[in-house]
């Protein structure tokens, strides 16, 4: 069986490396082959000089995608070999302007010939193969810089790693865990205040027997995130979405959300039509959680905690 069959897709750029190697050889060998004494890999920076005269180092690298360093390094192997010149006729000797030599310029007229032949076979390719590979390569380029294949992946790892996580409804079993979570990002950004003591103290009287709700994330059966919804005695507002915590050994798994949808659909079921809640702008997780959830910024409100410098709202359709 073959390698790639083994791998699969994971083994994508060990392939288009080994596709890259053939083809490079190849065309080291095509440069023979037209008695031309060039380097593969210099093409894109020749190039460059050849079509467009004088260029600095970083007009180059910002063209072909390249780091400086790596330009750098190619325009002084093809200074040794004599078709480039630096600051040649420069009046700006802080520029540093590179363009071909005469023999640099005999050669690029070579290489065009030779690239009238390379197009047509690899026209031939095209015209044999299934797949355009020429596009397919522009239409992934195009793709991966809208999103990266690392972001991809960690997204997959979230989306894979959260079907282990399930919310439970809150049980006295969980009010140290309640209070802890709480605890520890409070702490870590502010000071725990008298409000605070009230609800992570008493849950049950201060939170379930005003006609609120409590939900747990257990991740792989292990309690690692809470949030509340508190009951309020306001005309504008039927619940509070408040001491949301997850667990800092396990976040990057999607709970935050889950525990905050899970929250929003609670209320829903509890005949609520608008969620408040208060925060920090500090917190730029958090907040940015509480806005994919659908929040919206609002002002002029009083509130029990010293550390809230942002309210938000959530209507329920």
């Amino acid at each position: 069986m073959n390698f790639f069959d083994k791998t699969g897709k994971m083994a994508l750029g060990s392939r288009l490396r080994l596709m890259t190697a053939k083809i490079t050889d190849d065309a080291a060998r095509i440069y023979e082959l037209y008695n031309v004494e060039f380097s593969p890999k210099w093409f894109p920076v020749f190039f460059i000089l050849s079509e467009d005269g004088e260029k600095t180092i970083t007009e180059i690298a910002n063209e072909i995608g390249h780091s400086q360093p790596s330009v750098s390094k190619i325009i002084q192997e093809m200074t040794v070999a004599g078709l480039v010149q630096e600051n040649r006729e420069s009046p700006d000797k802080r520029r540093n302007v590179v363009a071909l030599t005469n023999k640099g310029t005999e050669i690029s007229k070579q290489i065009k010939i030779q690239c009238t032949d390379v197009d047509a076979a690899i026209e031939g390719i095209i015209s044999e193969a299934r797949h355009n590979l020429w596009e397919a390569i522009e239409e992934w380029e195009f793709l991966l810089d809208e999103k990266s294949l690392l972001r991809r992946v960690q997204e997959q790892k979230k989306l894979r790693e959260s079907k282990d996580v399930r919310i439970v409804e809150y049980g006295d079993q969980y009010q140290e865990v309640f209070r802890a979570l709480n605890e520890e990002w409070i702490s870590t950004y502010f000071k725990m205040e008298e409000a605070d003591y009230k609800a992570l103290d008493n849950p049950k009287t201060y939170i379930l027997d005003k006609g609120g709700k409590i939900l747990v994330a257990l991740y792989n059966n292990e309690p690692v995130g809470v949030c509340a919804l508190i009951k309020m005695n306001d005309p504008d507002y039927d619940f509070e979405l408040a001491k949301m915590a997850v667990s800092p050994k396990i976040q990057g798994k999607s709970i935050g959300y889950l525990l905050g949808q899970a929250i929003v659909s609670a209320a829903k079921d509890l005949g609520a039509s608008k969620i408040y809640l208060e925060s920090n702008t500090l917190l730029k997780p958090a907040i940015s959680l509480y806005q994919k959830l659908g929040f919206k910024k609002v002002v002029g409100r009083s509130t029990p905690y010293e550390r809230c410098n942002i309210q938000m709202e959530l209507k329920i359709n």
